[in-house]
């Protein structure tokens, strides 16, 4: 029996020490894998054309991390690269004498709305160079139309389809399961406006919440008519016209309308591209998907002492570290401190695409910010959204950048604290009993409900927080908290609409709150650094395997269901008071 033992025991042992080394070997091959990429040469041929498909989400910036480079519901599709590298390689493509168009293959866009517009902004630049654009899709979204609008031929299967419609919002509200469950959300707010507690104490949108999103999206929809319209030579009205009768029913109605040129297969698509740069056949088209593009050698590129830390604050705002799907108040605090001290660095640009988070953390990116703009100059540049949150840690800039299509402001603080009292009671048959020594000893609870004296405390600390967001804002934006009241309450606006009431200074992408910060510093050549610095690979590997980095593979299994888990996620996490919009309605 002993020797039975010592044989299973030293089988046991074996089989995961294999195990283990088959783990270490694996992870290096990848590793190896992921080095030899980055380190790969790309040599762009004669008559290239560049081939976009931005049929993944784009994030701000490209991630170092291999797994989020991989789709794991579509083996051997990457996701997109980074809107830093989209927007470096068109710029790089326009003057590239070896580049001779561009060629969208498109279909759903699967990214926000001012990240489409700075690509759509870049493919403008891109055409004074006189190269062409020609755009082909199975089905046009509105938001890849609008993409492809600039394009100088617009080709639709001719059994596909095309939608042109509108915008809607739709929101997800949870009153009902939790009133199912016996859970009251116990909600604090500063802001007639703050509808991001909707969701957990309404069945629908309140007024002022339809109001303002009603509002928004408005400005969204003219700003993409406007764009549509100067692209095609369609007037705005002829637009709204096929928006309002749903005239675009059928492939042949888009091209008696003008939105579309032509209805082509795409055999016949690759046939055009053929003859625009003579090549024999469309076996000898050299068709280059961006991702490789992005390893060909700029030519002639800036070197300089001089330096503009570009800092990316992506996602919701949270105490600590962070990672690379959150603002880690610790971790951008640290990034800033970084550019700040260094002598090299002449200029900031802090990139936002965030709905807001913790206050006490947006407090402290605050705080940095305030100091880096008395050591030198700091621009803000806002993405798809900028609010809340979001808003609080751009306040203090030199210079405010939006698109018309951001979504910012939401100056407001609210706190949820459930009482799950009753779900316990009733439906588990759990009950709570205890001895304090002082009156507010269990302060805050989720086993009963808050008490008079609770209530009086955290409305206190909301008033007095969002007292010090107002006073923030206003010293940003030479206003007085008067007047920033009057658009705070928790308002969300356009960028159109926050231009036009002073919450943000200019429209324009990141290149333009680059270009804006070389000029507030007085810089004739400049390099870009980014920051924070990304995670060895090893690392982010580990990571990945652990704790939220498993949002990698939920992605995956979880498809369009994954905003809703996300949003219930996010939810349950947060901890303290929050300054954060309720951006998870969905545009249609």
């Amino acid at each position: 029996m002993k020797q039975f033992f010592k044989f299973t025991f030293a089988s046991m042992l074996g089989f995961l020490l294999a195990g283990f080394l088959l783990i270490l070997i694996t992870v290096g091959i990848i590793v190896a894998a992921v080095s030899a990429g980055k380190s790969e040469t790309v040599v762009a041929p004669e008559k290239t054309i560049l081939m976009l498909t931005l049929d993944q989400p784009v994030n701000d910036r490209s991630s170092d991390n291999p797994f989020a480079n991989m789709n794991f519901s579509r083996p051997g599709v990457s996701t997109q690269l980074g809107l830093n590298d989209i927007v470096s390689c068109l710029k790089k493509a326009k003057s590239d004498p070896n580049v001779k168009g561009v060629f969208m293959d498109l279909g759903d866009v699967p990214s926000g709305q001012a990240t489409i517009e700075e690509i759509r902004n870049q493919l403008i630049d891109f055409k004074k160079s006189g190269k062409f654009i020609v755009s082909y899709a199975e089905v046009f979204t509105q938001k890849s139309y609008y993409l492809a609008s600039v394009s100088d031929k617009i080709y639709l299967n001719p059994a596909g389809d095309m939608e042109f419609k509108g915008m809607a919002a739709q929101v997800m509200f949870f009153k009902g399961l939790l009133d199912k469950l016996d859970v009251e959300a116990q909600v604090i707010r500063h802001g007639k406006f703050k509808s991001a507690v909707e969701p957990f104490t309404l069945d629908k949108m309140s007024e002022p919440s339809k109001v303002q999103t009603l509002t928004f999206i408005t400005g969204m929809w003219n700003h993409l008519l406007d764009g549509i319209s100067a692209s095609r030579k369609i007037s705005v009205d002829d637009l709204n016209a096929m928006a309002n009768e749903y005239k675009i029913q059928t492939p042949q109605d888009a091209v008696s309308l003008k939105m579309v040129d032509k209805l082509l297969y795409k055999d016949e698509v690759l046939d055009e591209l053929k003859n625009r740069v003579n090549a024999k056949s469309i076996k000898d088209l050299k068709l280059m998907k961006l991702g490789k593009y992005a390893k060909v050698p700029e030519e002639d590129k800036v070197s300089s002492d001089n330096n503009i830390a570009v800092i990316y604050a992506t996602g919701d705002i949270v105490s600590g570290d962070g990672d690379e799907g959150t603002i880690g108040s610790e971790g951008i605090s640290k990034a800033i401190r970084k550019a700040r001290l260094d002598d090299n660095v002449k200029a900031i640009v802090l990139r936002v695409n965030s709905p807001g988070g913790s206050a006490l953390a947006s407090d402290v990116i605050w705080r940095e910010m305030l100091l880096a703009k008395k050591a030198k100059p700091v621009v803000v540049s806002m993405g798809n959204v900028a609010a809340s949150g979001g808003y609080y840690i751009a306040c203090a800039a030199n210079k405010i950048f939006a698109y018309p299509n951001t979504i910012t402001g939401s100056i407001g603080v609210f706190g949820i604290i459930p009482n799950m009292k009753e779900m316990f009671s009733k439906n588990l048959g759990i009950t709570f009993d205890q001895v304090k020594t002082n009156p507010y000893a269990d302060y805050i609870t989720v086993t009963r409900p808050m008490s008079d004296g609770e209530k009086k405390i955290i409305t206190r600390n909301i008033e007095n927080i969002y007292s010090n967001f107002t006073k923030h804002v206003s010293e940003g934006r030479k206003m007085t908290v008067a007047q920033i009241d009057s658009i705070g309450q928790g308002r969300v606006w356009s960028g159109v609409d926050a231009k036009r009431i002073g919450l943000v200074d200019e429209f324009g992408g990141l290149t333009d709150a680059i270009n804006e910060a070389a000029k507030l510093a007085k810089l004739k050549d400049f390099s870009t650094m980014e920051l924070p610095e990304q995670k060895d690979t090893f690392e982010q590997l580990i990571e990945t395997f652990s704790g939220d980095k498993s949002s990698v593979f939920l992605k995956s299994e979880l498809g369009t269901a994954y905003p809703y888990f996300s949003y219930l996620n996010r939810m349950s996490r947060m901890q303290g008071i929050q300054a954060l919009m309720p951006y998870d309605f969905i545009i249609k």
